[in-house]
């Protein structure tokens, strides 16, 4: 028997013409079992449409809920994306699928092929009546003004917000326009106003977010990011280095890395450290041992960056206090 390595139902908006624009699968389910398997044995790869007889059969040969009875409920075509391994997308159901593994918790950033990903979405204006093509907006605005309605546009872009398709049990976000479908939000995660994750980024939970955790970004579980400050991914000039940050850290406000940091790092308000970054290490007696580069101390634990506030240098010391989240921030979560 074929191993599977996704698989979902749903459904889908379409434009006028009847091509995709966005797609919505409230079950994704990753590397299905045995019996799972042998009932999606007779579907193609890749996206087709289902009907809702097929569906149904689905579930009785599955004996499992492989479709929801809220999406056989629905007066709307059914499609289905099989996914037979971790290959590049193509198509933008293949795309959505991907992006709803992340934001499901079913697979952490990093680990999916996102190959040729933007090439599949289109940019699309976001509104109160769903996905419209850009150049059909215009009309749509008047339409909705005709008939005595506020249609409102919340962003035009590639990627919509994630809480319109997946809401993550046990997180806070504040502000669900700055969290993209295909983020991951770990259990206990709060995303603050000024807080920023992007597709295929992570907060694994629990965590404070105050700042931007850029596309590829992993930050670890009871890291603190302050206002403002900032993660550098692959997409915003860090290259191919993936950068991480480890658990129980602190990134004050204003601040940001482009290294990797191990656990328990902390970085002092308004320093960013790059690779390039001359920092100076000193050693338990509070003497320099020697003067480095950020990338030479890439993936390290217990490291507290700070400056000389005569010269400005770059200081790496031992970090000797345990940082720790206030748990009245993680209270209600």
């Amino acid at each position: 028997m074929t191993d599977i390595f996704a698989f979902a139902v749903g459904v889908t908006s379409t434009n006028g013409s009847g091509v995709v624009l966005d797609c919505f699968f409230p079950h994704p389910i990753l590397k299905p079992k045995a019996e799972v398997l042998s009932a999606l044995s007779n579907l193609p790869q890749g996206a087709s449409a289902l009907t809702a007889e097929q569906a149904e059969s689905l579930n009785s040969a599955a004996g499992a809920t492989i479709v929801p009875q809220s999406l056989l409920d629905m007066d709307q075509p059914l499609i289905s994306v099989r996914l037979d391994s971790d290959a590049p997308s193509n198509s933008i159901e293949e795309v959505y699928l991907k992006l709803h593994l992340l934001s499901h918790r079913l697979c952490l950033p990093n680990t999916l092929n996102l190959d040729g990903i933007f090439g599949h979405l289109p940019n699309l204006a976001w509104t109160s009546a769903g996905p419209i093509e850009v150049n059909e907006l215009p009309a749509a605005l008047m339409n909705a003004r005709a008939q005595g309605l506020n249609l409102e546009v919340f962003s035009v872009d590639k990627f919509p917000k994630m809480v319109n398709y997946v809401v993550p049990t046990g997180v806070r976000i504040t502000d669900a326009s700055r969290i993209r479908l295909g983020a991951y939000l770990g259990e206990g995660t709060t995303v603050m106003h000024e807080g920023f994750v992007n597709f295929n980024a992570a907060a694994i939970g629990p965590n404070m977010i105050e700042g931007r955790i850029s596309q590829g970004v992993i930050v670890g579980a009871g890291t603190d990011l302050g206002g403002s400050s900032s993660t550098m991914g692959t997409l915003s000039g860090g290259g191919n280095i993936i950068v991480s940050i480890g658990e129980n850290c602190l990134i004050g406000a204003n601040a940001g890395t482009g290294i990797p940091l191990g656990d328990r790092c902390t970085i002092e308000a308004g320093l960013y450290i790059t690779g390039g970054t001359p920092i100076a290490v000193f050693d338990e007696t509070g003497q320099q041992v020697r003067l480095v580069k950020g990338r030479d101390l890439a993936g390290n634990s217990d490291m507290l960056f700070i400056r000389n506030s005569q010269n400005g240098q770059v200081i790496c010391r031992t970090n000797r206090q345990a940082i720790e989240l206030n748990d009245a921030l993680h209270a209600h979560n």
